[in-house]
């Protein structure tokens, strides 16, 4: 089939590159604009508009899907259109243009975790289980009717980086199975059943550890905002990255945030029991090993994080 392809980050690129590797023809690509990257600012195409450039295919940049981008996917004529991780509403005519319309690959169980966040939101949750979904977009947003799931096991020590990056491979095989499907006339959609939960875009607040909580749920949050937006916890006024942290011991029991350093390990205590900081990031300074980091610190420093009631 004719196909345009919509998607911007490197979540998106294996199912690009399965695609552009199959007996399929991508179109056009549509990707969001360049954007200024890293610490110097860098004008950077997507991860998506990157690879695209790299296996020859044109390029459509656009933060919103308008009148243009309707005209210039119109013009193409494809029979499909699909959508991995662009990071903007499709909305009519645009949504109708494709002769088959439009199917999106999803990375949560449908109707768990609609929405922008949902590997981060669901490790944040503590779900065990997670997967992608492959389904027909429509206005409503991630409410479509499901050609395809996986479901994927999330691990102790997994991060949202980390698991975003298997499902995308996972995820890239399931939709390239759909798209084969609707081209034979063999794919069937079924009506979404289930709870709902919604699954809202990260804030730098979310990356707030609040030593307050129980074990299970500070360790939780860290892995859920690793690598983006990124964990972080206050010390005497002054933000320390969380980069990875690990279950500590159920018999060091200490006030939530009291820190101290135990058998070479910066151990911070919880509503429960203590956690371990593996990594961090003191402000203005390089990634470290937290024990090294503490070892270094005045004898005077506080050793106590702030909390949240």
């Amino acid at each position: 089939m004719r196909l345009v392809f919509a998607g911007s980050p490197s979540a998106a690129v294996p199912s690009l590159r399965l695609l552009a590797a199959s007996q399929h023809e991508i179109a056009a690509v549509i990707s969001r604009e360049d954007s200024p990257q890293g610490r110097k600012r860098i004008v950077t195409p997507t991860a998506v508009a990157a690879v695209a450039d790299e296996l020859g295919l044109p390029v459509i940049k656009a933060n919103r899907l308008d009148d243009s981008t309707t005209q210039a996917v119109a013009d193409i004529r494809p029979d499909l259109g699909v959508i991995v991780a662009y990071g903007g509403l499709v909305k009519e005519p645009l949504l109708s243009t494709p002769r088959l319309g439009w199917i999106n690959l999803h990375f949560s169980l449908l109707p768990r975790w609609r929405g922008a966040a949902p590997v981060q939101r669901a490790i944040m949750a503590g779900d065990e289980v997670t997967g992608a979904t492959v389904f027909q977009l429509v206005e409503e947003l991630d409410a479509g009717d499901i050609f395809g799931m996986l479901t994927q096991t999330i691990g102790p020590s997994q991060s949202a980086g980390d698991l975003l990056d298997s499902l995308s491979h996972s995820g890239a095989e399931l939709l390239l199975r759909v798209v084969d499907a609707l081209e034979d006339g063999t794919a069937r959609a079924d009506a979404q059943h289930g709870d709902i939960t919604v699954a809202p875009k990260l804030t730098i607040d979310d990356g707030r550890v609040n030593f307050a909580d129980h074990a299970s749920m500070v360790l939780a949050r860290i892995r859920g905002v690793t690598p983006e937006p990124g964990a972080f916890a206050e010390l005497d006024g002054v933000r320390v990255k969380v980069l990875e942290a690990a279950p500590g011991a159920s018999d060091v029991q200490r006030h939530p945030g009291e820190a101290e350093l135990i058998d070479g390990r910066v151990l911070v205590g919880t509503a429960t029991e203590a956690i371990e900081l593996v990594t961090v990031q003191p402000a203005g300074k390089k990634p470290m090993k937290a024990a090294d980091w503490w070892r270094g610190r005045p004898a005077s420093a506080a050793t106590k994080f702030e909390v949240s009631a």
